[in-house]
């Protein structure tokens, strides 16, 4: 891997050139629809379907298009021979500007779930935010990690000892951050899901955070493993807490001595909130399209939010991003970072950490080589004047 870590990013799209010219092509589809694709074909319809599908699918189009509405204005003659992609994320430098977003329960995905997406984060420099939901403890997790940075997200469960013990499990493991996710304060109407009446915790997947959980097994009869049912229930109720307000924040803070974002966040008031709370980060995201169909397309709620903190916290965008050209756009419009969510759970689908690694490399890959033609040395050099607004000249994303 050291080949890997030392040639610029962009040197990804070489070896696959060379390669070619001994016959040899890409084990998996360079472009993201046929890797898609790909992994329908591998997964069951009611796994695939609960990955790609969402609350309706208009939010999630929407999430798409919204990139055209922003282009890129390319400069010339500039020395991009040494090109810096790094960002800087609650006083830590990353080497990469983009972060692996949190996917629950994707053991319906592949058998090894988290911890190959953790072979395949590690492989390639990037880091990786591990779901509550998750198939794998968090504690396995981290470990098949090992050094590369962490994050865990949490759904805000209505047991305050219960998110104490899961932040304080989290930050024992060497994580960094918390994401605390407010979108879900229940599940939405997912047709897709509902047609194949298919909920994977109530079979008990992505519940092994909770099943490793000192307070969440204290609460149950008997071991989790031998009473599903009531494991499930259990879960059920302690899950989400649809009446959590902003006044409740001061407790989850009193809880870790980690960092805090908050992901979810679409308006501007609510972001002015968010640093009057005190956390570190907001994370504008509004699910890949998963909660609130017919909601504002994510990036287009980056630029206002991004205004509203004015630097004082850390903004990362998450929902739609796809390419390189997505990434310039985000951070020239206010991100510090951005998300990667269903491409690399394509790549899991397919080839397991390997197919994790290829598409987090291929994504740095477009990253190095957009931001070369586009005229710049580094991510940072980006703001809103390498951008115009592209409506008149949309044109539709497939």
């Amino acid at each position: 891997m050291s080949d890997r870590r030392c040639d610029p990013p962009g040197s990804y799209q070489t070896r696959i050139y060379l390669k070619g010219a001994k016959g040899e092509r890409p084990s998996l589809p360079v472009r993201l629809e046929a890797l898609d694709r790909l992994a329908r074909e591998r997964l069951s319809p009611e796994a695939y379907w609960y990955v790609a599908g969402g609350a309706g699918e208009a939010t999630m189009a929407a999430n798409l298009a919204a990139f055209d509405d922003y282009r890129l204005v390319p400069r010339v003659l500039t020395d991009v021979s040494q090109r810096d992609l790094g960002r800087t994320l609650l006083g830590r430098r990353f080497s990469v500007p983009f972060l692996l977003a949190p996917v629950g329960v994707q053991e319906i995905v592949h058998p090894e779930a988290e911890v190959a997406v953790a072979r395949g984060a590690k492989a390639a420099g990037v880091p990786m935010i591990l779901s509550t939901v998750a198939s794998r403890p968090l504690e396995e997790v981290a470990a098949a990690l090992g050094d590369t940075p962490r994050w865990f997200q949490l759904y805000w469960p209505s047991d305050d000892a219960l998110a104490a013990s899961l932040m304080q499990r989290a930050e024992a493991a060497g994580y960094e951050a918390v994401v605390v996710t407010l979108d879900t304060k229940m599940m939405a109407w997912r047709e897709r899901d509902l047609d194949n009446a298919y909920l994977p915790f109530l079979s008990g997947k992505g519940l092994a955070n909770y099943t490793t959980d000192p307070v969440f097994c204290a609460a149950l009869a008997a071991p989790p493993e031998s009473e599903l049912r009531a494991t499930v229930r259990h879960w059920s109720n302690v899950f989400a807490a649809p009446g959590r307000t902003w006044t409740d924040l001061e407790r989850l803070r009193q809880a870790t001595e980690l960092p805090i974002l908050l992901k979810g966040v679409l308006h501007p008031d609510d972001a002015r909130k968010a640093v009057e709370a005190g956390v570190e980060g907001l994370i504008v995201s509004n699910h890949g399209g998963r909660q609130v169909d017919g909601s504002i397309a994510a990036l287009h709620a980056l630029g206002p939010v991004a205004e509203a903190v004015a630097g004082r916290v850390a903004v990362v965008f998450d929902s739609g991003i796809r390419c390189g050209a997505d990434v310039l756009k985000a951070i020239a419009l206010g991100a510090d970072a951005v998300l990667l969510g269903r491409p690399y759970v394509w790549g899991l689908a397919c080839e397991g950490a390997e197919g994790v690694t290829d598409v987090a490399l291929r994504l740095l890959a477009d990253i190095d080589l957009s931001l070369a033609l586009t005229g710049a040395d580094a991510l940072d050099r980006l703001d809103r004047t390498w951008l115009v607004s592209g409506r008149e000249n949309s044109a539709s994303r497939n």
